[in-house]
């Protein structure tokens, strides 16, 4: 994809050195609207004095900025508290570290990534139902209904399904389709790539798509069940020693 000039500005402009840099949200689930903000999202390195001494630095660094008339939304963690978050159920940060959109790497990146293979579990799957169930109230409550709540319905069960059953983390809706071959899925994104943000569906089914819902978590529990993958992560030692020597060249 082509990258705005003001995104790799911004990126530039960060006091810390950085681990990596991807683009998260509808960018990467693969229906931007066109008028859709930009969710970048990294991993910062915090320098040994802040972290040992009495001025902390800033675990966390959010900047959100309108620059030539894109909307952009930057979140990056310090390197622990990004570790510390791998080794949690949490599959935004993994969605984060194996975005393929990726604006900032290193060879720690790379490496990171081979070690974060051995962070992913079968409860794992509680992120996804989880944020499937938010999802489906939002979409529920709002009238009119608007199709991006409906899409992100689909896209995390689909990530979670696929997730249980090869370990693998694919956040694009159009690459899951491919594989579970939903027939509304292409009518839905279609409409959200042709319209604005924020698009609505006066026309939807409810009842339809809560069938499907009840359905994917469904077969996201069997998936659960079936799976194969670890009960708890087996990185820590990998993490912690990649952490010590990020910090010590920093």
């Amino acid at each position: 994809m082509n990258i705005p000039a003001s995104i790799t500005t911004i990126i530039e402009q960060q006091p810390y050195p950085l681990l990596f840099t991807t683009i998260s949200g509808s960018h990467l689930y693969g229906f931007p609207s066109p008028d859709s903000d930009y969710d970048l999202r990294g991993v910062h390195i915090l320098p040994v004095p802040e972290v040992v001494g009495l001025d902390s630095g800033a675990e966390t660094i959010e900047i959100s900025e309108s620059r030539e008339s894109l909307e952009i939304d930057l979140v990056t963690h310090d390197i622990k508290k990004f570790f510390l978050l791998l080794l949690k159920k949490n599959g935004y940060v993994l969605e984060q570290l194996y975005s393929p959109l990726i604006l900032k790497t290193t060879p720690e990146h790379e490496e990171l990534k081979v070690i974060a293979k051995a962070c992913v579990t079968r409860h794992h799957s509680h992120h996804y139902f989880g944020f499937a169930a938010t999802q489906w109230k939002l979409f529920e409550k709002e009238q009119p209904h608007r199709v991006k709540p409906l899409l992100y319905i689909y896209r995390v069960l689909l990530t979670g399904i696929y997730l249980m059953q090869t370990g693998i983390v694919e956040a694009n809706l159009i690459k899951l389709n491919q594989i579970f071959n939903l027939p509304y899925i292409s009518d839905l994104i279609a409409q959200k790539l042709a319209e604005v943000e924020k698009s609505t569906l006066p026309n939807v089914d409810i009842a339809f798509h809560y069938r499907e819902y009840e359905r994917l978590r469904d077969r996201l529990q069997e998936a659960y069940e079936a799976s194969t993958l670890p009960e708890t992560p087996t990185a820590k030692e990998a993490l912690h020693n990649l952490l010590v020597n990020l910090r010590m060249k920093s």
